[in-house]
């Protein structure tokens, strides 16, 4: 299963459809979901993955952004991750 389907499913699997989520890309995705945005790690709904580039994971990006995901292009240096949470009243899309 590739990342993209992964990260359907898990937004299928959680509910609320792609509006109610945020997706972007980093270099260091426990300091992303956990620190910036305040994702709980037990509660939250969350993924991360390694996209093995930073040009891969953008494009990725890219796609949950035109299915209607929040997001932006922050991502640090070399960001090779792909991550998406679930917003909530706690969390905080930067």
């Amino acid at each position: 299963m590739g990342i993209e389907a992964e990260i359907d499913g898990r937004i299928h699997k959680c509910g609320k459809g792609y509006r109610e989520w945020y997706v972007g890309t980093t270099a260091d995705p426990n300091q992303r979901l956990f620190k910036s945005h305040n994702v709980s790690q037990e509660q939250g709904a969350w993924i991360y993955r390694d996209a093995g580039s930073e040009m891969m994971a953008k494009n990725i990006e890219a796609v949950f952004l035109k299915k209607g995901c929040k997001g932006g292009s922050v991502g640090g240096i070399k960001p090779h991750y792909v991550y998406a949470y679930r917003m909530t009243r706690t969390t905080r899309g930067i």
